[in-house]
């Protein structure tokens, strides 16, 4: 005899064996001992979670001669003859490829006739929802008042396409997902009849892998157990078989994009590459990963719901207290996001290399992309300069890739070193005189909406007051805005949208106006008219 696939060979074929849908056997088993059987029942539910199974297990119970506790003997005729697909009263139909007016008519025709055999004619309609919608409309006035022989069963996965007017005269069942342990049991106990050698590790994975269905569970440690026939199957070999990767590559894939480390990060992504990992089922486990992580850090009472070992749960706790959620909140929005366009694209390691860019560097994203993750974006790179002026040592962006390898100014306890800036906007511009200073002040709020949505946020509470020469002082009342243009780049940024609104050249000078307090210096405080402006010593 040829080989029969496991989910084919182990179907069950009592109530008992069916895991995972306790509610609906029990009251299946009640109707039946109760002889309480209804004419039409709708199973609905996701694929592989026994629709069709308990179907067939329910028409030979209400058949059975010698049923036990609402479930079939199999040891009758009626039993066997249901069993071995050879029974008339039993009949099974694909509604995907039989799904017109003359298929329907065909079956109202057919349940005029009473069974030869048994107590019940049971049609199993799988895929109800394609039929037309002349086949359902031929199916009302039947399925309403069928005779009392007549048992219809209508299977679906997708409820929500079926006219109101056939789920109304249904009885509805919803199938649900079966959770990892149970799938992880039936596993086990399959393995041993079976004498097959499966690590736990790889059972568990499977079972998480299969998504709350069966029949995938089934069909993937078939393929598994096939690739390494006669061997034991690892965790490493599950791994291998199915293109997925192991968490701990994705811990350190969450650390280099937290840290902005993008080479390293593209060096990680290039290795699963080459290890030959499918880059779909890469991304779909990163964000899984990260939802771990996000629900270990909202708490810690979470060990049956996250379905991992407790030397990983041990890890991830560790990681969690490291990395903000916020910033987890972000990566799963930009792999989701990912994961959508990454389905039927022929470029996904480019799109990947192009979410990396986006988390390692949040400053590349610029105005693009939906509010909420230039909002995000933006938080995140005021953490970096936290962490930065934190440390003591404030370096310019864009230092790092200065020809030559010169260094650009740096943010030492609140003085700016590394030379004189350059004229913001070239060196035929004229200098700005006192009155151009003023006119800077009245122009301001225009001035902030012509700068960058990151450099407006920064602005949005600063004072602005006339300085010596050129100057125009910027007061803080945070550090972390101060040190934000501290930065050459994002000063001569604000320089040259003020000449190109006033066409001379300006110099502007950060500070913070705790240090003026008691200078008795007084700002220009946006939406007040302040036109005097006022003059700081500022040393050369």
């Amino acid at each position: 005899m040829s080989y029969q696939a496991l989910y084919r060979k182990w179907r069950p074929s009592e109530f008992d064996e069916v895991k995972g849908q306790d509610h609906i056997v029990t009251t299946l088993k009640n109707q039946i001992k109760a002889d309480r059987i209804g004419h039409a029942y709708l199973f609905c539910g996701t694929r592989g979670t026994g629709k069709t199974t308990v179907a067939k297990i329910f028409a030979k119970a209400v058949n059975c001669l010698h049923p036990v506790d609402g479930s079939p003997c199999n040891e009758c005729e009626m039993c066997r003859a249901i069993n071995q697909q050879t029974s008339m009263n039993v009949i099974e139909i694909d509604a995907a490829s039989n799904n017109g007016v003359d298929n329907i008519r065909e079956i109202r025709d057919e349940v005029t006739y009473s069974p030869t055999e048994g107590k019940y004619k049971v049609y199993i309609i799988d895929e109800v929802h394609m039929l037309s919608i002349g086949a359902f409309n031929a199916l009302l006035k039947t399925l309403e008042e069928p005779p009392s022989y007549v048992i219809f069963i209508l299977a679906t996965t997708e409820a929500h396409k079926i006219p109101i007017t056939i789920l109304s005269r249904c009885q509805r069942y919803d199938f649900k997902r079966i959770t990892i342990d149970t799938i992880a049991g039936r596993l086990f106990d399959l393995i041993r009849r079976e004498n097959l050698d499966v690590e736990d590790k790889a059972v568990r994975y499977i079972a998480r892998a299969a998504d709350g269905s069966m029949r995938d569970a089934l069909s993937l440690l078939d393929q598994c157990v096939a690739f390494y026939l006669g061997e034991r199957l690892t965790y490493d070999n599950v791994l291998e078989v199915l293109g997925a990767v192991d968490t701990s590559v994705f811990s350190r894939m969450l650390r280099h994009i937290d840290q902005g480390e993008f080479v390293d990060a593209v060096r990680l992504l290039e290795e699963v590459v080459i290890q030959g990992r499918e880059l779909s089922q890469f991304v779909t486990d990163f964000i899984w990963y990260m939802r771990n992580l996000l629900l270990v850090q909202g708490s810690e009472d979470l060990e049956d719901i996250l379905d991992i070992s407790s030397e990983n749960l041990a890890a991830l706790k560790e990681e969690a207290e490291t990395i903000h959620s916020e910033k987890v909140m972000r990566y799963i929005r930009v792999f989701s996001e990912l994961s959508g366009q990454i389905r039927y694209s022929s470029q996904k390691r480019v799109l990947i290399e192009v979410a990396l860019v986006k988390l390692c560097q949040p400053s590349m994203e610029g105005r693009s992309g939906a509010l909420e993750d230039q909002i995000a974006a933006l938080a995140e790179r005021m953490s970096i300069l936290e962490r930065q002026m934190a440390s003591g040592t404030f370096v310019a962006s864009g230092s790092n890739s200065a020809p030559g390898g010169g260094q650009g100014a740096s943010y030492t306890g609140g003085s700016v070193s590394g030379g004189a800036s350059p004229d913001s906007a070239g060196g035929s511009v004229p200098k700005a005189m006192p009155e151009d200073l003023r006119a800077v002040i009245g122009e301001w709020g225009r001035i902030i909406s012509d700068v960058p949505l990151s450099m407006g946020v920064m602005l949005k509470n600063a004072q602005v007051a006339q300085g010596s020469d050129n100057r125009l002082i910027l007061g803080f009342t945070e550090a972390m805005h101060k040190g934000y243009f501290d930065q050459e780049s994002h000063r001569q940024e604000l320089e040259k949208a003020i000449a190109a609104r006033i066409g001379k050249s300006v110099e502007v000078v950060p500070t913070l106006l705790e240090e003026q307090k008691q200078e008795n210096s007084e700002f220009f405080i946006p939406g007040k008219v302040n036109l005097s402006g006022v003059d700081f010593a500022f040393e050369d």
